[in-house]
């Protein structure tokens, strides 16, 4: 069985007409959480990474076991509001309005190189406010890792007309 096999999809999910890639089935599965990681850990082994910088909120659960795998601390990256020391923040544009990210004002030094890491990239909106968050701090990115890739949302292509590479373990086309 692959990883991508281990994903659930939910019809019409949280709106008609999309098509929801949950991981959580992918997590509870000790075998492909354990393929996932491993693979994972097998790309940036041996790579210069000073963190692991996780996107809410399943962001965190790859990027935790990735980077304890790989002997770095690792950055959560919250929605507006839910850290509790002192943040640093970057505004972005949703299809309607406007989200918040932050990130502690200590997590990232000038000169970090950081991998950024969630669990899917769709329009890629989220990602670039994470990149731009962490080169406001002083940081650069490495990569930018997910384990799903919706390519036909254009996520993978806004990233990299930024400059950054992009890699997932998984794509689901037609989404």
């Amino acid at each position: 069985m692959t990883i991508k096999s281990r994903i659930r999809t939910v019809p019409h999910y949280p709106k008609p007409g999309v098509m929801f890639r949950d991981i959580t089935t992918l997590l509870k599965d000790p075998v492909g959480f354990r393929i996932t990681i491993t693979e994972l850990v097998n790309r940036y082994a041996g790579q210069k990474i000073d963190k692991v910088a996780g996107i809410e909120s399943r962001g965190f659960i790859v990027g935790a076991a990735l980077a304890f795998q790989l002997g770095l601390g690792c950055v959560p990256i919250r929605k507006k509001g839910t850290l509790p020391a002192q943040t640093v923040g970057h505004d972005y544009e949703l299809e309607y309005g406007t989200d918040r990210i932050e990130i502690h004002v200590d997590a990232i030094d000038p000169g970090d190189r950081v991998l950024l890491v969630d669990d899917l990239l769709a329009t890629g909106g989220t990602a670039e406010a994470a990149v731009k968050l962490i080169g406001s701090m002083g940081g650069s990115i490495v990569e930018c890792c997910f384990v799903i890739d919706l390519p036909d949302l254009g996520g993978r292509q806004r990233l990299t007309a930024r400059g950054q590479k992009v890699f997932a373990l998984c794509e689901f086309e037609g989404d």
